[in-house]
């Protein structure tokens, strides 16, 4: 895809969003829990680490694909669970999934989708999962993993790190809430940016289309209230045991942040893990991701799927994911900013400059495939594990023609 004078970074969609979104929706999907210190965390830990490049070695040919639960991706990256979609463009759901599709990787739908079920099941021809919650009432939860399994979702992402919903002060502070009010200085800010109020007006304000098939929401102001009133905070392993009974496919946990949970990820039969501090979003002060990646893989390494996710803007960040071991890298903002900036042709865009980035990594380091990327091509610092304590990868298989090749 050309376009030599658009965005050319994660971090000019992100200039471009800020431009486009009203400071609410804006504040929204960008900020974190508490004082921000673990969206900051992310950014900082992810800085730390140093590639190391490897020349001489034959690169000529590159491969970023993967086989992901038995199926080829395009390069192991998918575009995670991300509520409210619509906020940031019309339909925003449906976009993000054809994007990923036109891209060849997965999407995941999340539970706070403003979109139905059918509608992404619908858009495009990709890989769609489905993130589930466990809700305090558990039939909601079992009707919508029955829904997903008829509608064709491949795989279940259950999120278990919101037992009770992280304090994001930039929502309070400028009064979020759905449905939208509008205060005379939110007006203002609407007023500022009248392309959003326009696409917003044509095709209607954007609400949690699945929860609210299921709850009453009318009573609720805050996304965080209306999350507090439905998540319980009883969930345990015998709830991840009553989900691993009633669905054959992949079944993913998200929200890891302890390695021993990983070991209990394996033991009751799941075949993937995020690791993940829910973007900043839930526990100001958590470690970063990346940080606590290598544990997992030592202590779960080749049992199961190790995605990770929370501050991944780039192909050079996702490379040093996959070089510490992990799977895939899943992200969320980075192409929600995309696609507040211009919908789908342009999500597409931030994914192409995301394989980019990692094509151009891979070059450097001297990783003619992602097998190739391993932790002796990275200088890490003192908090993360040596490189010699973490498992390597089996090649893998089944490598897809790259959608962005020239």
């Amino acid at each position: 895809m050309s376009n030599q004078h658009g965005p050319a970074s994660i971090a000019d969609f992100r200039i471009a969003a800020r431009r486009t979104l009203p400071k609410m929706v804006f504040d929204f999907f960008d900020g974190g829990a508490g004082s921000e210190l673990t969206l900051l965390e992310n950014r900082a830990a992810l800085d730390r680490i140093r590639l190391v490049g490897s020349a001489p070695v034959d690169v000529g040919h590159r491969s970023a694909a993967i086989s992901l639960f038995g199926k080829p991706v395009s390069m192991p990256i998918i575009i995670g669970p991300t509520g409210l979609a619509g906020a940031a463009w019309p339909a925003g759901d449906q976009a993000l999934a054809r994007a990923a599709g036109r891209a060849g990787i997965p999407f995941v739908m999340s539970s706070a989708a403003s979109a139905t079920m059918e509608a992404v099941a619908a858009a495009g021809e990709g890989r769609k999962w489905f993130q589930l919650y466990l809700f305090r009432d558990r039939e909601v939860s079992l009707r919508l993993l029955k829904h997903a399994e008829a509608l064709g979702f491949e795989a279940i992402e259950i999120t278990v790190d919101n037992a009770i919903p992280g304090r994001r002060l930039r929502d309070a502070r400028n009064g979020f809430s759905l449905p939208f009010r509008w205060t005379p200085r939110k007006l203002l800010s609407l007023a500022a940016h009248p392309g959003w109020a326009l696409r917003m007006a044509k095709a209607g304000a954007p609400r949690l289309e699945v929860m609210e098939a299921e709850f009453d929401l009318k009573s609720a102001g805050t996304i965080a209230e209306v999350m507090e009133q439905q998540l319980d905070p009883t969930v345990s392993w015998d709830d991840i045991a009553f989900i691993r009974d009633r669905w054959k496919g992949p079944l993913i946990l998200k929200g890891l942040l302890n390695p021993r949970q990983g070991n209990r990820a394996a033991e009751f039969g799941l075949d993937g893990i995020v690791v993940s501090n829910h973007g900043g979003r839930q526990l100001d002060g958590a470690v970063a991701s990346i940080d606590i990646l290598p544990e997992f893989v030592s202590a779960v390494g080749g049992k199961l799927a190790i995605l990770v996710d929370s501050g991944f803007r780039s192909g050079t960040d996702v490379a040093k994911a996959l070089a510490l071991g992990a799977t895939a890298v899943q992200v969320g903002r980075a192409t929600l900013y995309a696609l507040a900036s211009g919908g789908e042709d342009a999500v597409f865009r931030a994914l192409a400059i995301i394989a980019a980035e990692l094509d151009v990594a891979q070059a450097m380091m001297g990783a003619p495939t992602i097998a190739d990327l391993r932790p002796s091509k990275l200088r890490l610092p003192p908090t993360l594990l040596r490189p010699e304590q973490v498992s390597a990868r089996e090649p893998m298989s089944s490598r897809p023609q790259s959608p962005f090749a020239a």
